[in-house]
């Protein structure tokens, strides 16, 4: 029987986003697993969370009982269901299911099934302070092959929708606006929903102008609104076909999906801030939304995401897994597995790697002609080198945009 003999966390910043690997290493000599466990705006609980919770309680455990071992890291806390515990989970959790794939000689899409396809749409980020930057962005992009591009011009909102750059195409609505806040102002991301709703739907009818409907967009709210005002952005966007919006509420306000189903057509993707499958359930079994937006590591790993995804595929909703650029090359290839063998698959966020995280995660899915790729080699097929992971050791980052405050200085949950 192979056991587990150790539990390693490694940190790393090739791109400046803290990065958290979870290396699970065995009884025999030369096999482990890696597995990605980033949380980074609390990356250094979750490295607690492994090396002074789950190692004590997993070392000397059998390695091929993933589904017993994830219900037991997952039970034995009591308290559960947390993003900090989640993300020490999946990390475990997908370095096991690393080290089956080689145990068995196969990659793990080969494991969950076979594929349902070669390769994996991927979407990109277009972004820029004004209306040419974000053009030229969308044309670099349908350059390079890609075919789905979320589009935002100066970020989620506000400062962030208010393009202060003089030089290049605004938007109307913007070249009039002031924003007013109150004296003594706090230190924060301000925005404007009312200037940024104004705005959105001017980017869109722009891009739409410029490249017509060969090219598929999408739009993050990113939870910055209320209900009624998600509502009326949805319908005014109507008219463009979006692939998507995301995260148009709050996933305190999730009731709000009733309303916004009944009255517009536009596809709705939700979940990138849950933790917990069952926040999914009735927005699934409802057919409220279109998109599941989970962040694997969030739920705990690749164990409840395949659950997950079955359990959308019974009622015709697909899959959007979050992949920003805080995620390592391993939880994205862990996701592009998934995303190989679901039937359901929509489309895949990813945010390409530099040479510095190339040089880290070995391995690292290709993207190619807007289609992402894995290679095959057994398990997860990406590994880190550890000596190239310290030359990017992690730092303190001050999240800005998450400093989120309408104009009267009111701090909005991002």
């Amino acid at each position: 029987m192979i056991t587990i003999r150790d539990i390693r966390t490694i940190v790393t910043a090739p791109r400046g986003t803290e990065l958290v690997v979870v290396k699970v290493e065995t009884s025999e000599p030369g096999l482990y697993g890696v597995g990605c466990a980033t949380f980074t705006q609390r990356w250094s609980a979750v490295v607690t969370a492994v090396n002074d919770f789950l190692k004590p309680l997993l070392v000397g455990k059998a390695v091929n009982q993933i589904n017993d071992l994830w219900q037991y890291m997952m039970s034995f806390s009591y308290w559960r269901n947390g993003p900090v515990l989640n993300n020490a989970i999946a990390g475990v959790d997908e370095a096991l299911w690393d080290i089956k794939g080689k145990m068995a000689g196969m990659p793990v899409y080969e494991l969950l099934g076979g594929k349902c396809r070669e390769g994996v749409a991927a979407y990109r980020h277009a972004d820029g302070r004004n209306f040419e930057e974000v053009e030229q962005c969308i044309q670099n992009y349908l350059d390079q092959g890609y075919r789905y591009i979320r589009v935002h011009c100066n970020t989620y909102g506000g400062n962030m929708g208010i393009m202060n750059n003089t030089n290049g195409l605004q938007s109307s609505s913007a070249n009039a606006y002031t924003m007013h806040k109150t004296e003594n102002a706090p230190e924060g991301a301000y925005y404007d929903p009312a200037q940024y709703m104004r705005n959105t739907v001017e980017l869109i009818d722009h891009m739409r102008g410029k490249f017509g409907y060969q090219v598929e967009f999408m739009h993050d709210v990113h939870e910055r609104l209320t209900g009624i005002q998600a509502l009326q952005l949805a319908k005014d966007l109507e008219p463009y076909k979006l692939f998507f919006l995301e995260d148009a509420l709050q996933p305190e306000q999730g009731e709000w999906f009733e309303y916004i189903r009944k009255q517009t057509a536009v596809p709705l993707a939700m979940g990138e801030l849950f933790v917990n499958p069952m926040e999914y359930k009735r927005l699934i079994e409802k057919r409220y939304i279109d998109y599941i937006r989970c962040h694997i590591s969030m739920i705990g790993g690749l164990t409840p995401a395949i659950k997950l995804a079955h359990f959308a595929d019974v009622y015709g909703v697909r899959t959007a897994w979050h992949g920003p650029f805080d995620l390592s090359a391993i939880g994205a290839a862990a996701q592009i597995h998934l995303d190989l063998v679901s039937p359901n698959f929509g489309v895949q966020e990813f945010s390409g790697f530099t040479p510095e995280e190339r040089e880290v995660f070995p391995g690292a899915p290709e993207a190619r002609n807007g289609y992402i790729y894995l290679n095959d080699k057994p398990g997860l097929g990406v590994d880190i080198d550890e000596e190239a992971a310290k030359k990017y050791p992690p730092t303190f980052r001050d999240n800005f945009w998450l400093k989120c405050r309408l104009p009267d200085g009111t701090c909005v949950r991002a």
